[in-house]
């Protein structure tokens, strides 16, 4: 079964946007598991590389790794969902998304990815990325399907 792994840094509490990922990730049926890493630095610096070091403790280096980045290219909801396709179309089995903290990522976890995308240059918080992100994921799914849940227009 084809899996997706999404790395986040930080913790949703309970409430709408919690909520929200769970609809997302529910209403997915590929594997979809998301793993919160937290770190409680001050120190910029400290918190990026405490973060860097949880992410790297909970990624499958052998998963295709595409990191949220705003040097990353953007792509239309198409362009995403034939991208999964042909990832899946190689014979992998699983896709880890990594979003960081508000630091950022270091060259390190940037040197990982077999991909870099971007929603834009525009500065989103992590949550909203999150939610973004799961509702490509889902709409990906249905573009792949043949669903009519995505329309071009």
């Amino acid at each position: 079964m084809f899996k997706i792994d999404v790395i986040v840094v930080g913790k949703v509490k309970k409430g709408s946007w919690y909520d929200l990922i769970a609809d997302y990730v529910t209403r997915t049926k590929w594997a979809l598991n998301v793993i919160e890493v937290e770190s409680k630095f001050t120190e910029a610096k400290a918190q990026q590389a405490h973060e860097q070091r949880l992410i790297l403790e909970k990624l499958d280096e052998d998963s295709f790794i595409i990191v949220m980045d705003e040097r990353g290219d953007g792509l239309r909801s198409l362009d995403f969902a034939h991208t999964i396709q042909k990832i899946q179309s190689t014979g992998a089995d699983k896709i880890t998304f990594l979003i960081g903290g508000a630091e950022g990522f270091t060259d390190e976890i940037r040197n990982k990815a077999n991909m870099m995308l971007s929603f834009g240059q525009q500065t989103w918080p992590h949550v909203m990325v999150r939610v973004m992100l799961l509702e490509q994921i889902y709409r990906a799914q249905q573009i792949i399907a043949g669903h009519p849940y995505h329309r071009e227009g």
